[in-house]
């Protein structure tokens, strides 16, 4: 069924690992951002987010975002440090015009780190950004 729905091209929306002050640990944490940098309007925004490292999973993970209006974020979740060795997916789905996107974005083992970030201008912070 999957292979008979005609999915639009995921453009100007991002994933993003930001690495900010958590005032409740009191130390530099690791988030995931969703970045919509396009114009469209997305709707009924799911992320799903599971990571992997041979035979060990993590969890997996399902956000409801709702509504993201063109040229915002919104935080997605906390990533903890013992899984930066993992690969990460982020599913993202999302509704926009009457049309279904889907699209998945991943971090290699190892991606996540200082080394990595890069100014992410609508956040006006430094990250990381997912294949």
């Amino acid at each position: 069924m999957r292979k008979d729905i005609e999915f639009p091209e995921v453009k100007e929306i991002s994933i993003v690992a930001i690495k900010e002050w958590d005032e409740a640990f009191l130390n530099q944490s690791w988030n995931i951002y969703l970045i919509n940098n396009s114009r469209l309007t997305m709707e009924v925004t799911i992320v799903v987010s599971r990571g992997s490292e041979g035979d060990r999973k993590t969890a997996t993970l399902r956000h409801g975002l709702g509504i993201l209006e063109p040229e915002t974020h919104r935080k997605v979740e906390f990533i903890a440090e013992e899984v930066l060795s993992f690969k990460n997916e982020f599913l993202l789905s999302f509704f926009a015009n009457g049309q279904l996107y889907d699209r998945t974005f991943v971090f290699e083992p190892y991606s996540i780190k200082d080394e990595n970030l890069k100014t992410i201008p609508l956040l006006d912070k430094e990250g990381v950004l997912a294949d």
